[in-house]
């Protein structure tokens, strides 16, 4: 099957899910809820685009190659001066910000629970990755790394809550 056509199918089912199940479910909720949460789910699409993606037609084959455990040394590519480590460390810290930043408008949290939401989302697609696709690994400096995203897009809704806030009252 073609490469584009694998993610087409995932596309298809992710629109589907959206259109069946929570467009309707959020719309009720008002214009804001709808807007905010439309956004997380385009958001966490892309994400999966560009950690799991080809899913659907990966399952059949997820038991085909071996389980790579996760590398639990942290930055030992860094530290070891393999690959382009730098570049994927900020890619990591960059994909994640947005999940910190849209949490806390979709449903009020703390930093403390924007972590650990935002750990585990991070611990969910390393620990996926593996089974999906052989080629890929999992790796503590990801999850790291992810996590510090979350952070950093938590602080930079802090910095933006009294606008969020504004724009959120002006849109209902």
């Amino acid at each position: 099957m073609r490469n584009s056509l694998k993610f087409i199918i995932d596309f298809i089912v992710l629109t589907i899910l959206y259109s069946a199940v929570f467009f309707n479910k959020w719309r009720a909720k008002g214009k804001t809820k709808l807007l905010v949460n439309t956004l997380m789910y385009i958001y966490i699409s892309l994400v999966l685009y560009v950690t799991l993606m080809p899913i659907i037609v990966s399952l059949p084959f997820i038991f085909d190659h071996p389980y790579i455990p996760m590398n639990m040394i942290p930055f030992d590519d860094y530290f070891s001066g393999r690959g382009d480590t730098v570049r994927q460390i900020l890619l990591n810290v960059i994909m994640m910000m947005p999940f910190g930043f849209l949490l806390p408008v979709v449903k009020k949290q703390n930093i403390l629970s924007c972590l650990f939401w935002t750990f585990l989302f991070s611990l969910g697609i390393e620990l996926i990755q593996p089974l999906i696709n052989g080629f890929r690994s999992a790796d503590i400096t990801d999850l790291i790394t992810n996590t510090i995203g979350g952070l950093l897009g938590y602080l930079v809704y802090l910095v933006f809550k009294p606008l969020i806030n504004k724009l959120m009252a002006h849109l209902k």
